[in-house]
């Protein structure tokens, strides 16, 4: 069966409402050659003469007349089709709220490819503590959070993934001496929590030997030998190592969630959601 080539009659629609080759083909970006064989092929496979000369321009035929309005209906429903089916290019503001540790890790990647997909949406992203991140006072100032919570605790964000907490450290640096040397963030923090309730069940002696709130002080710290430290399985750098040792206590399970405040923007929301849920997964 034969088909008409709807790129041909977009060509023939255009001739007829520009008044002729050289503006449709300004128009549509050709050549007039390039618009001169486009009817050419439109009218050998319609066996009709669509335009007809007179002087310098090209006047629709009787063919021509009667075919222009089916071709816009068909034109018409073709671009219908591709509108109703194509999203809507997505714009707005998101305020991001993401723990320290995922600033140096998740977020370099996730925010040069959401950017270059969505260029309309601007991502206004803070990095601190998840406990500061969802307190009361603070939890209000962002349109989502990402952050990590107890899985003893009850909370209403969306668990993305169930992590591993794990010793941190660089493995070329020696770190279990008489004394278990510690690099950790400020009292609130999670993994602070973790491993000194952790090194309190056992006998070997500790001592917090730095403290800074950013990943990469705590790192730098590490790769100077200044002590190990724990994190997120999912946070981890790539110049520090998992570090496992039978004097080094299990620090269990942590969850990572997503609480999806974007009420003023859900579409975006969800959209940026399901682009870090998958960055996690």
């Amino acid at each position: 069966m034969k088909q008409l080539s709807l790129d041909n009659l977009r060509t023939f629609v255009s001739v007829i409402e520009q008044g002729g080759y050289a503006r449709a083909g300004e128009l549509l970006g050709r050549s007039q050659p390039a618009i001169s064989l486009q009817i050419k092929k439109l009218e050998s496979q319609l066996e009709r003469k669509l335009f007809t000369k007179v002087g310098q321009r090209h006047v629709p035929s009787s063919d021509g007349n009667w075919l222009y309005p089916k071709a816009k209906e068909i034109l018409a429903m073709n671009d219908s089709i591709f509108r109703s089916l194509s999203p809507a290019p997505l714009s707005g503001r998101l305020r991001l709220g993401i723990p320290n540790e995922f600033a140096s890790t998740l977020l370099p990647g996730l925010i040069g490819e959401f950017s270059s997909r969505y260029p309309d949406v601007s991502l206004e992203v803070t990095s601190s503590l998840s406990r500061d991140l969802l307190s009361p006072g603070n939890r209000d100032n962002f349109d989502m959070i990402l952050a990590l919570v107890n899985p003893l605790n009850d909370t209403d964000g969306e668990l993305v993934v169930e992590d591993d907490m794990v010793w941190v450290g660089d493995p070329n640096r020696p770190y279990l001496g008489d004394t278990i040397s510690l690099v950790l963030a400020p009292d609130g923090c999670m993994y602070r929590s973790r491993v000194i309730e952790a090194l309190k069940q056992q006998t070997r002696a500790w001592k917090i030997t730095y403290t800074n709130a950013d990943l990469s002080g705590l790192v730098a710290a590490i790769t100077q030998g200044l002590g190990i430290t724990a994190l997120a399985k999912a946070s981890l750098p790539d110049n520090v190592s998992v570090l496992r040792h039978p004097h080094l206590p299990g620090l269990g399970k942590v969850n990572i969630c997503l609480f999806n405040q974007a009420a003023r923007h859900p579409v975006v929301g969800k959209t940026l959601a399901d682009f870090i849920k998958s960055r996690l997964r």
